[in-house]
């Protein structure tokens, strides 16, 4: 009596793990989908939010260039009150500043969107460039106060 009672636990016992077993294979493969599922979803929101800052940049960098292009203009209409002898080298740096403008313009308009990396990169750049532009603004106009 004790051996049947013992070989009935026992084989309840690997009848249990063997179910068991069974079991957590397919739970680790619906863990591992949901896994991935969530990865994915991520990779899009992170895709998404990066597509986003691109084009807030792109915005707030567009409005700027077209206040430099405004800030062309007013030094353009000041130019005309200048002597004959400093108006040429005036519009030099004038002509110089618009090119910049304009370049810089051109780089964002067709900037394409090539990884994160690349973008933090491009825009570390493209800030400097704009903030140099931005001071040969300052420096025209402070050589115009003189």
């Amino acid at each position: 009596m004790k051996k049947t009672i013992l070989l009935q636990i026992a084989s309840i016992l690997i009848f249990g793990v063997i179910l068991t077993g069974c079991y957590s294979s397919a739970e680790k493969v619906e863990n591992a989908q949901n896994k991935v599922s969530d990865a994915n979803d991520d990779l899009n929101k992170a895709n998404q939010e990066y597509l986003a800052d691109v084009e807030n940049y792109k915005k707030e960098v567009t409005a700027k260039i077209e206040a430099n292009n405004q800030s062309i203009a007013e030094l353009k209409e000041r130019m005309k009150n200048k002597k004959q002898d400093t108006k040429n080298d005036y519009k030099k740096r004038i002509d110089v500043l618009e090119k910049r403008n304009s370049d810089l313009k051109f780089r964002i308009d067709n900037y394409k969107a090539e990884g994160k990396d690349k973008w933090e990169q491009f825009k570390e750049e493209f800030n400097r460039d704009m903030e140099n532009l931005g001071q040969a603004f300052k420096d025209l106009t402070v050589d115009n106060v003189k």
